[in-house]
């Protein structure tokens, strides 16, 4: 076997039977120590004190392959702190929640070490993270003082998250009141939660971007980023609930119809974070 080849193995996880990180020629391919950030979309804050942004991580790390093994994923760390430095610094409070009220899971591999956007954003949020608030007791509490719902990215957004009734009730509560959905990558999984025991998903003939199937079937699998095929097609159950993914490639699209904004990758973090950050300055800055 060649250097090379090696380079393409993924990496075992030692915290899990037959679990495995992304390769190092993958990650060679896909990370990097400083993202894109340019500065903030404007200078302009909320100071009303209302308003927050419902964050829904995800509480498991590990996508269980067609063949047998374990992706060791989470959600990925720019895909959820640059948009949340965006909406933080715009003077939106973050709230995060996960289904069992566990921990947030991160792709540690993908952290971006000499990202000041990034690390500003994590030291705010990241005892949110490790301690966050039941999504359960967050609906029962109450929605009405949520701008925005915001889902992170990262392959482990679609574990668990498009099955739960508890993150249905809450997409039903936005669309119903006109709030804001933002998510991005792989986080569009939780646009089918929405469709759950209904005959029709109500976004059904919105726009996205979201991450292609082509490459998560493909280059994905072919340079060992994940260690096999995905159990299902995200892009596939999308457009057979009715929904339009306007990209077919990973290149910062971001999209919005109607309060839908999404972006197809890490490369459209700070976009969609720009995006997020002045539509809540349109619809929520009083």
């Amino acid at each position: 076997m060649t250097e090379n080849n090696q380079d393409r193995q993924p990496t075992p996880d030692r915290a899990e039977d037959n679990a495995f990180f992304p390769s190092p020629y993958s990650l060679s391919q896909y990370t990097a120590p400083k993202t894109d950030f340019d500065g903030l979309a404007t200078e302009e804050k909320y100071t009303g004190g209302r308003w927050r942004v419902l964050v829904i991580a995800t509480d498991e790390r590990y996508m269980h392959m067609r063949n047998g093994t374990f992706f060791s994923t989470g959600n990925h760390p720019v895909e959820t702190l640059l948009p949340i430095h965006h909406m933080a610094e715009a003077g939106y409070d973050i709230d995060v929640a996960t289904t069992s009220g566990g921990p947030g899971k991160f792709e540690w591999w993908a952290y971006p070490g000499e990202d000041d956007a990034v690390a500003s954003a994590w030291e705010a949020t990241k005892e949110k993270f490790k301690s966050p608030k039941k999504l359960g007791t967050v609906i029962a509490d109450g929605l009405d003082d949520y701008a925005a719902v915001f889902v992170p990215g990262g392959h482990g957004a679609m574990n668990g998250i498009p099955d739960s009734t508890e993150v249905r009730d809450v997409l039903d509560f936005f669309l119903r009141n006109d709030r804001l959905v933002v998510t991005l990558c792989h986080g569009p999984a939780a646009l089918l939660a929405a469709g759950i025991d209904r005959q029709s998903n109500p976004f059904a003939g919105y726009e996205i971007a979201a991450f292609p199937d082509s490459l998560d079937f493909g280059a994905n699998v072919d340079i060992g980023y994940l260690p096999g095929e995905m159990p299902w097609r995200l892009g596939k159950r999308l457009s057979e609930a009715g929904l339009t993914i306007t990209n077919d490639d990973m290149t910062g699209a971001t999209a919005r119809d109607r309060n839908l904004l999404t972006g197809d990758s890490p490369l459209a973090a700070h976009q969609l974070g720009k995006e997020a950050a002045l539509a809540l300055l349109e619809s929520f800055g009083n």
